[in-house]
């Protein structure tokens, strides 16, 4: 049971907060690089803070302060020009670094004051990586954006997946290094909500969990496995500091303030051998709801809409000091200490866990992955062998099971890509 104090600090993202200093020292995925391309301008907000991302005409990145510091103006209905974003209220131009690079009347009333190099804007870097726009918002020197080993395998569709969660984005990390939760809120209540009679799914008979250099692995073994299996031998990561890895996909927890998160999933299935090579020139990206717009309740049909049920139920921000953990809580205890203590650390001036600076080494990040064999040389078997990746126990779906909404384009592309019929269409016919 944490104290009122260590609550806090666990959940206040704004600047000048320990938990907000110290993850503004890791990079976060704010958008897909798919939708700059669509429309060059979004407003963002992360970490506390109101900005406008964009990606001017020669191409560069911008990620700078909402607000036009001539007037206010909201500069995310301004437009792109060859150089920079232009707001639309007085014409005042900004480039990606927060320079201010021309004021049109100040300039011709008076071109020799030279207004425009006394004024400047909030700018953060971003860079493109895996598909998706990184932003970092802390202090030089920047560390490098993790090549985490997926980013580099070939012949796989991609697809990147964003949702809006009315809560803190610590109690939805918590939940990434708690391996029982998938034996009750994916497996059992699924069997629950879909009227199912009979035997449960397969309990969980041990768990472990360890640190390794970019954050936790959680282990376990269910009834019928051993400690021979790869959930045991391998393990899931809970990557340092706000996302999941499961071998097939991440899943960011990105605070945008202290009561919301943006969940941002990217997701990777390796097409058969048949299939190839296949190649991706546009990785797609979509937004998925929550809600039910007719009942107003949270959507349970897919994974990850019910771990969204499970982490607002908490409230806005989870009351710590009210639980009672037990043995299987052992993970979210040393995660606790350990980000605690990361904090603490980058408050006295030193570096937290996870920075990766060495170019070389993050040319392929390795992580322990279970199943590498397939996602690096695949199968004829995709639709046996892609299921044999899921957590033991889902039921099997043979559409995208982890958020609901999927565009029908999205899900036609992956259909071609996989080698599979259309629904319908029999796969042993000319024509399927």
């Amino acid at each position: 049971m944490l104290s009122e104090e260590q609550n806090r600090v666990l959940t206040e993202v704004g600047a000048g907060t320990p938990m907000g200093e110290l993850l503004r020292r890791y990079w976060m995925p704010i958008a897909a690089v798919a939708e700059l391309d669509d429309r060059p301008t979004k407003p963002v907000r992360l970490l506390g803070e109101d900005l406008v991302l964009y990606k001017d005409k020669a191409g560069n990145y911008g990620l700078v302060d909402r607000h036009c510091s001539h007037r206010r103006a909201d500069l995310s209905y301004g437009w792109v020009e060859g150089c920079g974003l232009r707001c639309h209220y007085h014409g005042w131009l900004w480039d990606h670094t927060g320079r201010c690079l021309q004021q049109p009347f100040e300039e011709t009333a008076h071109p020799e004051a030279r207004f425009k190099d006394r004024v400047r804007i909030k700018a953060y870097p971003v860079e493109a990586k895996a598909g998706l726009l990184w932003a970092y918002l802390g202090p030089p020197p920047a560390p490098l954006v993790p090549t985490w080993e997926p980013f580099t395998w070939q012949n796989g569709f991609v697809q990147i997946v964003f949702s809006e969660v009315p809560c803190n984005w610590f109690q939805c990390q918590e939940n990434s290094i708690d391996p029982v939760h998938f034996e009750w809120l994916h497996s059992n209540w699924s069997r629950a909500m879909n009227g199912a009679d009979g035997d449960r799914s397969p309990a969980h008979l041990k768990v472990g969990f360890e640190e390794f250099e970019y954050g936790f692995t959680y282990r376990r073994i269910l009834e019928g496995q051993s400690e021979q299996d790869e959930l045991w031998t391998v393990g899931r990561c809970c990557l340092w500091p706000n996302c999941l890895f499961t071998g097939g996909h991440f899943e960011w927890r990105v605070p945008i303030d202290d009561g919301t998160m943006l969940s941002v999933g990217w997701f990777f299935e390796r097409v058969p051998n048949e299939m190839e090579p296949y190649k991706q020139d546009r990785i797609p990206y979509w937004y998925s709801p929550i809600k039910d717009a007719l009942t107003d309740r949270w959507i349970t049909s897919h994974v990850m809409n019910q771990d969204f049920v499970a982490w607002v139920g908490q409230g806005t921000v989870a009351d710590r000091t009210r639980e009672h953990l037990g043995e299987s809580d052992r993970g979210v205890i040393m995660m606790r200490r350990r980000i605690l203590e990361d904090a603490e650390r980058v408050t006295r001036g030193g570096e937290p866990k996870g920075m990766i600076r060495d170019a070389e080494k993050n040319r392929c990040v390795r992580l322990p992955i279970i199943g590498r064999d397939f996602f690096l040389n695949g199968s004829a078997r995709v639709e046996s062998e892609t299921s044999r990746q899921r957590t033991p126990g889902l039921l099997l779906r043979k559409e995208f099971p982890f958020l609901t909404g999927q565009p029908e384009e999205v899900r036609a592309a992956y259909r071609r890509a996989m080698g599979l019929p259309e629904p319908g269409v029999d796969a042993r016919s000319p024509t399927g």
